[in-house]
């Protein structure tokens, strides 16, 4: 009896023994797995280090006025606009006249200019801004006005050849609900005259001109 007694004592001790040495494996086994993982979590978390001189640079060359904005700065002042509008291909022409006042603002970073009229009976206002991404090398500008609720956002490039500017965006048309392309070209006809030309898409495919603008300088 006594020697069963002593056997199955054993025979405990060693199945205790054997469940904390496999109770030990385990909490080895979890801890290195955790370490793998937090070791694993700062390989991918640890970057190449940015260039900080490199990165102060691009951005000084990023918000730094050029030769762009001083062709927009030149234009600061007050100019009386002749509108002609056309509302369909080959239509009769509408026309309106308007002022505009001319400022950059930011600090010579763009250009603002309010339009202040009437249009078909109406009183109209409108707001202009354009820009010079020195990024994107390219010119953006915006349109809004009292006639709708819209924004028009168009983008283009500046040829010295030409003395031009065409720029091409988008606008909802009221009348479908849909998005229309527009396009635009901005013409320094000489140092006090400036000519603008919208071209809208037309119903059965291509394009028309839409409005004119014939900007001179008051003072």
């Amino acid at each position: 009896m006594k020697k069963l007694f002593l056997t199955a004592t054993v025979l405990a001790l060693c199945f205790a023994s054997c469940k904390n040495e496999n109770k030990e494996i385990e909490t080895e086994t979890t801890m290195a797995a955790d370490t793998t993982a937090i070791a694993t979590d700062s390989i991918e978390m640890t970057e190449e280090p940015m260039d900080s001189v490199a990165m102060q640079k691009a951005w000084e060359a990023y918000m730094t006025p050029g030769e762009p904005h001083q062709m927009l700065a030149d234009e600061v002042g007050t100019w009386t606009n002749d509108m002609t509008f056309w509302m369909e291909p080959n239509g009769e022409p509408s026309k309106a006249t308007s002022n505009a006042d001319i400022k950059m603002i930011l600090g010579g970073r763009y250009q603002e200019t309010t339009y202040t009229g009437d249009m078909m009976g109406m009183p109209f206002e409108g707001r202009a801004t354009v820009g010079y991404d020195n990024a994107a090398d390219e010119f953006i500008s915006t349109w809004i006005d009292n006639m709708g609720t819209g924004m028009m956002i168009m983008r283009g490039k500046y040829d010295e050849g030409s003395k031009s500017m065409t720029m091409t965006g988008s606008i909802v048309d009221p009348m479908t609900g849909k998005e229309k392309q527009m396009r635009e070209v901005y013409t320094i006809v000489d140092e006090n005259t400036r000519k603008m030309e919208f071209f809208d898409q037309a119903p059965g495919g291509g394009e028309y001109k839409s409005m004119e603008f014939v900007m001179k300088r008051k003072m």
